[in-house]
Order: C-alpha cells, then structure tokens, then sequence
C-alpha cells in the first residue's frame, strides 16, 4: 500500500474553512505556546521546531506524484515564524509541484510580522500566500494580558495592516467570553476598535472552551468568571453594535458558538443584530446550538 507523502505529528489542526485543503506541515506546534486558554500545542510531541526544509520540499514533491490539490494550508501554529526566503522556496515548490493549488494560507501570530516587512510579505503574496488565520482573541489590553497572549491590541493593528498593505487577506478570530463577567464589555468594545482600525477581509468570532479543564487559565485569571449564554450573545451584540465595516465576511459557525451568525458586515449589521436580540429576548426560539453539539 502506498505511503501518503506527507508525515504528520498528531493532532494537526486547521481552520474550518481548511476542510478540503491539503495540509502541509512546515513547522511543528507554536512558537509562543504561552496562551493560557489553549490547548492545541501542549502534547509533548507538539514541541515547537521548524521541520527539516528539505524533508518538507521532497513531501511537496511526492504530494505532486500522487496528488491534485486546489488549497494548501501550512501548518501547524505560526508558519510565518519561518524566514521570508525559507518560505518563498516552499511556495515555489508549491507552484512547481501542485501547479493546480489556488491558494495558500497559513495561520500567523503577529508577533511574526513584526519581522517581515511589507516587500517580503509581499512577495509571500505574489509567490501564492494568498491569506492568514491571525487569532486576535481581543482587541483589549488587559484581557490580553491576563491570558498571556503575548500581544497588545497595538501589536496585533499593525501586523493585520501591514498584511493587508502587502495585499494579503485577513482572517481574524475573535474569542467571545475571553474576558469572563468583569472584562465583557471592554473586551467587546476594544475589539471592535481593533477590528475596525484594520478592516479584515473576514472575521470569525468562537466561544472560549476549556475541554482539559481551566486550571492553567485560572492560574492567570484567578477571578475569571465565564459567561452563561445570555451574557455571551449581550457581548456579540456589544461587539456587532461597534463594529463600523465595509465589506467583511462574519462567521459565528464553530462548533463552539450557541447562535449561528453569518452575512456581510455591514450590509447585513442590522440583521445579525437581530438575530442576537431575539436570542436574548427568546431563546427557545432563535434554534440555539444544543449543548451535546457543542463538544470539541
């Protein structure tokens, strides 16, 4: 039986919108790995290194033997940890190889940008780099700080825009509830103000979750109180009321979310607007996501 090309180290993990993608490992794990409520990267075998840049160009090789892909993700945390010339050869190897890929994304911490400048990332964008997965969490200080994000809502603004100053989409996450009861509204209100500072092709909100349970989160955040679910669709509603967009695609579709939100913003701000009040006015009627869905 034929061997797939490509060697992975599990779990691996990608957007939702990666479903169909072929995903292609440069790194392993995250550079950072210090955010409190993650817990994608903590396995022992996830420990960060970048991968052997010859073991990743014969994997993209072999991937065009066998292969016939129209989406690449690189993997795994923060692949744009890697340097500008490290990357450019694997996208040529990409265009090379998988000549029917259309697009290449990769998820990006913003720390990352801080070292690359417009021309690189530029060049990114010209060689195939078509769009980042930036997880923003929130646009507020303190909040930030209290998960050890290792990012300010200044540091985060000025990555998001020099990506798009290069001409790469954004897509932005933003994590409903992070700020527990006491930060709710900060946390809402300081992320829309970063959102609407850098205008992101697309932006997705998700529901902070805790499935190995909140003991390294508290540790941080001892007074952290989470929300129930009236309190995280009156902080979506928070956040949608401030939010001043001109053409973003929002998503509140992860399995995490309770209240499916999707449309354009702000085409259809009042809508979703709506869609939120009636699920704080009557929520046995605005088709919550029932909790056993909700798993991760």
């Amino acid at each position: 039986m034929q061997r797939f090309p490509i060697h992975y180290i599990e779990p691996v993990f990608r957007p939702p919108s990666e479903a169909h993608s072929l995903i292609l490992p440069v790194t392993n794990g995250c550079s950072w790995n210090q955010c409190t409520y993650c817990e994608m990267y903590t396995a022992p075998q996830k420990k960060f290194r970048a991968r052997d840049e010859q073991e990743v160009l014969e994997e993209i090789r072999r991937c065009g033997e066998s292969l016939i892909a129209q989406r690449v993700f690189l993997a795994d945390g923060d692949a744009l940890v890697l340097p500008t010339h490290r990357l450019l050869r694997i996208l040529e190897a990409i265009r090379t190889h998988l000549p029917t890929v259309e697009r290449v994304t990769a998820y990006c911490l913003p720390r990352n940008l801080k070292r690359k400048s417009v021309t690189e990332l530029a060049a990114l964008r010209a060689a195939g780099l078509a769009m980042i997965y930036v997880g923003a969490e929130s646009g507020d200080d303190e909040v930030l700080a209290r998960v050890n994000k290792g990012e300010t809502h200044e540091s985060t603004r000025d990555a998001l825009l020099k990506a798009g100053e290069a001409g790469i989409q954004r897509s932005v996450m933003l994590l409903n509830g992070l700020g527990g009861r006491s930060l709710s509204r900060q946390h809402a209100l300081n992320s829309a103000r970063l959102i609407n500072a850098t205008q992101p092709e697309f932006l997705a909100t998700l529901v902070v979750s805790f499935p190995q349970g909140m003991e390294r989160f508290l540790a941080n955040f001892p007074d952290f109180t989470p929300l129930n679910p009236r309190e995280l669709f009156e902080e979506t509603e928070r956040l949608l009321d401030a939010l001043e967009l001109k053409d973003t695609l929002f998503r509140s579709d992860h399995a995490s979310n309770y209240l499916v939100l999707k449309g354009t913003l702000g085409a259809d701000k009042a809508r979703l607007l709506e869609q939120v009040r009636h699920a704080i006015r009557q929520p046995d009627q605005a088709g919550l996501r029932p909790e056993w869905l909700r798993g991760l």
